[in-house]
């Protein structure tokens, strides 16, 4: 374990260290490490500053905060496989921000998150009140698969109601994409941040008290219910404005935790939140790298290549454990 514990924050500096060398340096035009701060070629400058940078902060950001929501909801439903894109948060997220764009209602940036957050909290309030207002935490998942492709099939109308170049944004936003991110977008999430920050440290001693099970948590004083519902809506406050921006980044919720759980096992929900948030952040800045130079000069979105990296990973994680 003590080499776990030691192997845990190593591992995590190498692969943010190599990400950010790959996003800052890699592309065109190439930018050696020792002109990364400053420069004769100013064409290499505006694209490392106004480019490069937000776009690597706003991938450490969006990771982070869908490996804390990850970890909430596993917690929270005492099950592995509670995940934003299975209880119908990231669905409906989606679906809030696309269907102003297919039916062609303007709405400042600004309003987008709103959306997203709207969107996410109609998903997993369905997922709720579906199951009985979170009386069983197996009954909330397989309700949540249930509203998630419910949500799916209403983005799958709007894509047929699209014309084709409204199609190809929803599609590429709908993977998960940082392309053509700015500063704007990264400081549009602050607000958010600001609320889901401190609510998501005051959840997380709630977290490692429902996990003991429902019984034993009403024996301790905690209204299960109501922790429930809190702790969706601080995923929610998590999720929906990184989906705003990125689109449904995938698996990231879901591969973060169970590293954080497999590295040091011994500790609790406390403990593994900030871990949580370090592997989403470690996730989301790898697969962009390939995501931006695998096939450049074309792009592919991030979320394709978090899918490519999580399934797999996943499953091991998954029989490791068993």
């Amino acid at each position: 374990m003590a080499v776990r514990a030691w192997a845990q924050p190593a591992v995590l500096v190498a692969l943010l260290a190599g990400a950010a060398w790959c996003a800052l340096c890699l592309g065109t035009p190439y930018v050696p490490p020792h002109r990364l701060l400053g420069g004769e070629d100013e064409i290499a400058r505006v694209v490392v500053t106004e480019l490069r940078v937000p776009r690597l902060v706003l991938a450490l950001v969006a990771g982070a905060c869908l490996g804390a929501a990850g970890l909430v909801l596993q917690e929270a439903l005492r099950n592995p496989l509670a995940v934003p894109e299975m209880l119908g948060v990231s669905s409906g997220a989606a679906l809030g921000v696309a269907a102003p764009l297919v039916l062609a209602v303007s709405v400042p940036a600004a309003v987008e998150p709103l959306l997203a957050i709207g969107g996410a909290a109609l998903g997993g309030g369905l997922t709720l009140l579906a199951a009985g207002l979170g009386r069983s935490p197996s009954a909330v998942l397989l309700t949540g698969a249930a509203v998630a492709a419910a949500l799916q099939a209403a983005l799958l109308v709007l894509m047929v109601m699209a014309d084709q170049l409204d199609l190809q944004l929803i599609y590429r936003y709908l993977l998960g994409s940082l392309s053509a991110r700015t500063w704007e977008d990264v400081t549009g999430l602050w607000p958010w941040l600001l609320v889901a920050v401190p609510a998501l440290v005051l959840c997380a001693p709630v977290l490692a008290v429902l996990r003991l099970g429902d019984d034993d948590a009403e024996a301790l004083g905690v209204r299960v219910r109501r922790a429930r519902f809190t702790a969706l809506a601080v995923a929610v406050v998590l999720i929906a404005p990184v989906t705003a921006v990125c689109g449904p980044v995938a698996w990231v919720g879901f591969l973060a935790p169970h590293l954080a759980r497999r590295l040091n096992p011994r500790s609790d929900a406390v403990g593994w939140l900030p871990w949580s948030a370090a592997w989403g952040a470690a996730v989301v800045a790898v697969a962009d790298v390939p995501a931006r130079l695998a096939l450049a000069p074309v792009e592919t979105p991030a979320g394709a290549w978090t899918a490519l990296l999580g399934v797999p990973a996943g499953v091991a994680l998954l029989r490791r454990r068993r």
